[in-house]
C-alpha cells in the first residue's frame, strides 16, 4: 500500500447493506452459490444484532471505500473452556486483491477473538482456492481435518 492510500478494518454498519449485499453476492458466485432476498435481509439483521449466538462483521476500506468483508462467530467447544471463534466468510473485491485486505481482514477477526477472550480462530475453505490459500498458509496453520456435511 502507498501512503497515500488508506486500508482501514471497521465494524458493519447499517448504511453498509447496498454494497455488504454486493461483496456478498460476488463471495458467494466465488463458491458457485446464491442467497434468496430472505436470507440475505436474515443475514445482515443477524451481523447487526445483539444476540451473542449471531455472526459478527467487519468490512474493510481503502481511501473511503468499502473493498472487503469478513464474518465469524464465537461458540462453545467440548474441548475448551473458553469459546472458539469461526471466521466463516472472507472476501475482497479481485481489483484490491495482493494489497494486503484479506490479512487486515482476518487480523481484525483474530483482534475481535482476543478481545472476547477467543484464543482459536478457525476457518475453512475450498481445496482449489490457491490464491487465498497462499495467504492462509502465511496467517494460518492447515489442519489435517476433512471436511463432512449431512447429505
Amino acid at each position: 500500500m502507498s501512503q497515500a492510500t488508506a486500508l482501514i478494518v471497521r465494524a458493519l454498519r447499517a448504511e453498509d447493506e447496498p454494497v455488504w449485499r454486493e461483496l456478498w453476492k460476488g463471495y458467494l458466485a466465488f463458491y458457485e452459490s446464491t442467497a434468496t432476498d430472505a436470507v440475505y435481509a436474515s443475514t445482515f439483521a443477524r451481523l447487526l444484532g445483539d444476540d451473542p449466538r449471531d455472526f459478527n462483521a467487519l468490512v474493510a476500506e481503502i481511501d473511503g471505500r468499502v473493498v472487503g468483508l469478513t464474518h465469524y462467530l464465537f461458540h462453545r467447544h467440548a474441548w475448551k473452556i473458553e469459546e472458539v471463534c469461526y471466521l466463516q466468510d472472507l472476501y475482497a473485491l479481485p481489483d484490491v486483491r495482493g494489497k494486503g485486505v484479506g490479512r487486515a481482514l482476518i487480523e481484525g477477526v483474530y483482534a475481535a477473538a482476543d478481545q472476547h477472550g477467543a484464543p482459536t480462530v478457525y476457518w475453512m475453505t475450498q481445496e482449489f482456492n490457491e490464491t487465498a490459500r497462499q495467504l492462509y498458509d502465511r496467517i494460518g496453520v492447515v489442519t489435517p481435518f476433512i471436511k463432512y456435511q449431512r447429505p
